[in-house]
Parts: C-alpha cells; sequence; structure tokens
C-alpha cells in the first residue's frame, strides 16, 4: 500500500485537475437516485452544507473516519454520513463549515487538519442540501470524541478496504413509510454505507485507485 505522505500529497495534487464528477458519483447510485437525479435540478432554496473527507495514518494503513446517524424523524435516520453540516451564516467559508461540524460531531481538532481540496459537489433532493465534500488530512491519528446527540457511533474504515471491489454489494436497506430498497453499498465492516455518502465515497476511490496505479506503475519502471 502506499505510503500515508506520499498519497496525500499526490491527491492534493490530482484534485487541482478535472475531476470524475457525477459519472463516478452515480457508480454507486441506485436506479431510484439516477431517475430523481434526472428529473430534478436543484432548486432554488437549496441549502449550502459540506463534509468533512479526513485521511489520517492509523496502523501501517491510511484511514477514513465516517460516523452514524442516530434514529430520529428525518430523511437521513440511522444512516451513515462523513461528519459535516448545513452552512451557518457566520461560518466563513464552506471548509470552516465542515471543520466547525466535524469539531462538534466526532471532536476533530481543525488546527490539526491541512485541508488540500475538494470532490464534485452533489445536490441531495430529499433534504435539499447542495454537499461539497472538502477533503483534508492529519498526520496522526485524531482522539475521537462523539456527540452523543448527532451521533450513535464513529466508523473508521481503511482506504484499503474502500479500494477492494469485493467490498461494493447489492443491500437491502429500509426507507422511511416501511419502505425498503436494494441499493448498491460500500459493505465494510459489516456495516452499509450507501446513498450519499458511497456516492462521494466513489469519486474518491477513482482518484484514490488512480493515483495507486500511477504509483505502482512507476515502481515497476524503476
Amino acid at each position: 500500500m502506499i505510503e500515508f505522505t506520499e498519497f496525500v500529497l499526490s491527491l492534493e495534487d490530482r484534485l487541482k485537475k478535472p475531476l470524475p464528477g457525477r459519472s463516478a458519483q452515480l457508480k454507486m447510485s441506485s436506479l431510484r437516485r439516477i431517475q430523481d437525479l434526472l428529473k430534478l435540478s436543484p432548486s432554488q432554496d437549496v441549502t449550502q452544507s459540506s463534509v468533512l473527507i479526513l485521511f489520517y495514518p492509523t496502523e501501517g494503513e491510511i484511514g477514513l473516519v465516517l460516523m452514524l446517524r442516530p434514529e430520529y424523524k428525518g430523511v437521513h435516520s440511522g444512516q451513515i454520513s462523513l461528519p459535516g453540516g448545513k452552512f451557518e451564516d457566520d461560518d466563513e467559508s464552506l471548509i470552516y463549515t465542515a471543520l466547525r461540524e466535524a469539531k462538534e460531531e466526532i471532536g476533530i481538532d481543525p488546527s490539526h487538519v491541512q485541508v488540500i481540496g475538494q470532490l464534485t459537489e452533489m445536490y441531495i433532493p430529499p433534504s435539499r442540501f447542495m454537499v461539497t465534500p472538502i477533503v483534508g488530512y492529519q498526520a496522526f491519528k485524531p482522539k475521537f470524541t462523539a456527540d452523543p446527540k448527532e451521533v450513535a457511533q464513529i466508523i473508521e474504515i481503511r482506504l484499503s478496504d474502500l479500494l477492494d471491489d469485493r467490498k461494493v454489494q447489492i443491500k437491502k436497506i429500509k426507507l422511511s413509510m416501511g419502505l425498503s430498497l436494494k441499493v448498491p453499498s460500500f459493505f465494510i465492516d459489516g456495516h452499509v454505507i450507501w446513498g450519499a455518502t458511497a456516492m462521494i465515497l466513489s469519486e474518491l476511490k477513482e482518484l484514490s485507485s488512480e493515483i495507486i496505479m500511477i504509483t505502482r506503475s512507476g515502481e515497476h519502471k524503476e
């Protein structure tokens, strides 16, 4: 596996170039979501928001942190997500929003995070959120502290798992009002990661795979 510092520096450089965008996102989208996106366009009252994709070294691997939302009366109840939330009037930028929310939700210290870019924004029709994924890294493993009001469980995964095609599976999930749906998901350590989070991670996976491939190709030439 690629060394941590080499990976984040390579990713920072790659994020300055054109991104895979929606084509990568839709690889982890259900047919229902694709139909919704084709029919709908962001409304004028869209809510700007951002999430944080945080890389950090952990036990010789490259780690990422997700979180399980608690059960509540809402469209994203009980789902796995990236830390983040809506842009507030006092926020300086969407980067600030992502870091603020990550601190509030899982105890991330913003002063330890180096932001290196962002992925393609995504519109989420059910909540009318326009989500911008902010990408950053921390040079050491964070000490996570969950806010019980917003986080039922902190979930750590490895980049190697995200890149493992065997982890992509079709799973049946329950929606609100007793409905269920079969969706493409990342099935990692017993966790079903689907919906907008899986779509964001799908673009990240494509970029990361590209970096790994280029790195291996360079090693073979030497």
